[in-house]
């Protein structure tokens, strides 16, 4: 289909930006390569740097500027740190992962994040509830959308204090965010999609909140397999038990 060419080019130049900063060639304080220069060196249009430099600047790790001179272009403002180095490196050689290893592994991992949340005391669900809140923008695009929409898994499996389960969900990322980025070329109203999402985001932290780990056991099952059916990508939603 012509719309995957683009996504493998999007996903090339991410990866790329990824290995320098994992790499120490990008600090914070680093100004990244202009567009053109991106572009020509890893073969790709312009738009696809674009696209991932947007949905870096969404992520946190730079920031754009528009207009001419040495403030201008995209700037390092975050860098990997600490165990992290390491998960983000399995994370690029996640990429070959077979979808179905890959919605059956969320299940089980995502399944133990949120019962462990709902079960423990004193939970800080804050930067939860930030990702939340970045992705009722408008302007969203759909990469930025679901970029976020890793984040927020992410943040989930870090706050819930299992720092196994919370290291193998960053290594997946990179592998999950390919798989629904690949099922978001399928929508035909993706504003209609991101509302669904956005519900079902929300239902599954007040269930945490609220201390109901079987009601949130039973969304984020009902979240992940729906969409890669809704999508296209998977023909039957697995069993929960």
């Amino acid at each position: 289909m012509p719309e995957q060419q683009p996504a493998r080019a999007w996903r090339l130049v991410l990866e790329h930006i990824e290995r320098d900063l994992l790499d120490g060639r990008l600090g914070p304080g680093d100004r990244l390569a202009s567009e053109r220069d991106l572009a020509t060196d890893l073969g790709v249009g312009r738009s696809s740097v674009r696209e991932a430099l947007r949905v870096l600047e969404v992520m946190g790790l730079i920031r754009t500027s528009t207009g001419s001179g040495p403030q201008s272009g995209a700037i390092v403002i975050a860098t990997p740190h600490g165990g992290m180095s390491a998960l983000l490196r399995l994370q690029v050689a996640a990429q070959g992962f077979p979808l179905d290893d890959v919605v059956q592994t969320r299940l089980v991992l995502e399944g133990a994040v949120v019962q462990a949340l709902a079960t423990r005391p004193g939970r800080d669900l804050t930067g939860p509830r930030l990702l939340l809140e970045a992705m009722e923008a408008d302007d969203l695009t759909a990469q930025e959308f679901l970029a976020l929409d890793a984040q927020l898994h992410l943040a989930l499996a870090e706050v819930s204090g299992n720092t196994v389960i919370a290291a193998m969900m960053a290594g997946l990322r990179s592998a999950i965010e390919s798989y629904v980025q690949e099922g978001a070329a399928s929508v035909a109203d993706w504003a209609e999609t991101a509302s669904h999402l956005r519900t079902e985001h929300l239902a599954i932290v007040e269930a945490i909140e609220a201390g109901d780990a079987d009601a949130a056991r039973t969304l984020v099952h009902d979240h992940i397999t729906g969409y890669y059916t809704a999508t296209g990508l998977t023909r039957s939603s697995p069993s929960p038990h």
